[in-house]
């Protein structure tokens, strides 16, 4: 019996790689068929997947950091209650906004389920009552947002989705660490985009977190996702371009002042300078 092939993610994750799926396996293809591929940054799972459904005789590794295996495992109580979270706005028009009694109903039935259980996919549950491309990662997130009639109509499924895929949660330097001497491997590299939004993850990175990635890319085979809001290709092509500059940064002092645009906006201007004899 053929296996599914998912082209999307079975739940709901920003920054998964569905329109690169096509794309993504014609890549794999070009290499052997026992090749071993670490997916660094696994996020949804879904390069891991296409990459086993491509290769059915590699060895798949997938670093799930941001717990999306719980939420998989979960699959069955989040369907329970959108289902019920279905019966309550049943007559709110398609993407209307629910009125506040009807959404305090929904925030009950949230709130029990999270006293019940101790576990609710806040990111599933959000993406079935909020627009723009809203999540919510916690109770209190969702509570202070307007609802909208958008409940799925159709229960969730992930049914093979990390067939023969080992599973692990880590950090990904020590995963590359135990990795990187191997022969006959790939790496799949996706961390979150800079200067993207990356509210849904369980990351919080600076510059030099970003420019750290980079040095997995050394000697290795690899795919790199990102995008053109980060310019880190920019950026790259253009160190190569004066590999004799070294830090201009260096000898520098430095003086940071905190500012606030707004009661929950504030940012950090920086001056550096140098001095010479």
């Amino acid at each position: 019996m053929q296996k599914k092939i998912y082209t999307s993610a079975p739940l709901p994750f920003m920054g998964q790689k569905r329109r690169f799926a096509g794309e993504f396996k014609k890549v794999l293809e070009q290499y052997p068929d026992d090749i071993t591929i670490v997916d660094l940054f696994g996020g949804s799972g879904l390069l891991s997947h296409i990459a086993k459904r491509t290769k059915p005789h590699a060895r798949v590794i997938y670093n799930d950091y941001d717990n999306y295996t719980e939420r998989l495992a979960n699959i069955p109580r989040t369907n329970v209650i959108i289902a019920r979270i279905r019966e309550i706005t049943a007559a709110v028009p398609k993407h209307k906004a629910i009125p506040e009694p009807l959404k305090n109903k929904i925030l009950a039935l949230i709130k029990s389920e999270q006293e019940a259980r101790g576990y609710v996919d806040y990111l599933t549950i959000s993406s079935s009552l909020l627009f723009s491309s809203k999540y919510a990662t916690c109770y209190e997130d969702l509570k202070r947002e307007t609802f909208y009639s958008k409940a799925r109509k159709s229960d969730y499924d992930a049914s093979g989705y990390l067939d023969g895929i080992e599973v692990v949660h880590e950090d990904y330097r020590a995963l590359y660490k135990r990795y990187r001497g191997m022969h006959n491997i790939i790496f799949l590299v996706d961390p979150p985009y800079l200067s993207t939004e990356v509210g849904s993850y369980r990351m919080s990175w600076k510059l030099s977190d970003y420019l750290d990635v980079l040095t997995v890319l050394s000697g290795h085979s690899f795919v790199y996702f990102t995008s053109d809001k980060s310019g880190i290709v920019e950026l790259c092509e253009w160190m190569g371009k004066h590999p004799d500059l070294g830090n201009p940064f260096t000898e520098t002092k430095r003086i940071d002042i905190g500012a606030c645009l707004n009661y929950n906006s504030t940012y950090t201007d920086t001056m550096i300078y140098k001095t010479t004899a």
